[in-house]
């Protein structure tokens, strides 16, 4: 289990409930937009409508915090960063970076994740 897996359903009925939507193209854009609304791109092709901005990023900000103290009560702090450490092919790479940005939202530390590194495979 991992955070996106933990938060998709909340996350996708935030989308649902604000008129969140993703577009890489104007093709994209004219297909998802709705007739005079004025859209906000809140980063990585994300568009939510203007008036919804504020009260979106409340309650995505929300939906992940409770995400993360989910992720950390199921699978514990060295799961998560082991996980990471994988997924960001640190092990094969031998640099930590990436897993340490990616964990931050956790509160977990780079000597945290020195320390789950050193373990090794």
């Amino acid at each position: 289990m991992t955070l996106t897996t933990i938060i998709q359903a909340k996350q996708t009925e935030l989308f649902n409930q604000y008129g969140v939507f993703f577009a890489f193209s104007n093709e994209q854009f004219e297909k998802g937009k709705k007739e005079g609304v004025i859209y906000s791109q809140l980063g990585a092709g994300m568009l939510c409508p203007k008036d919804n901005v504020k009260a979106f990023c409340a309650d995505h900000e929300r939906v992940v915090a409770e995400g993360i103290a989910e992720d950390i009560r199921v699978n514990g702090k060295d799961a998560i960063i082991r996980r990471e450490l994988y997924n960001y092919e640190c092990f094969y790479t031998g640099d930590i970076d990436d897993c340490v940005e990616a964990v931050e939202c956790y509160g977990f530390t780079r000597a945290d994740v020195v320390a789950e590194y050193n373990k090794g495979e």
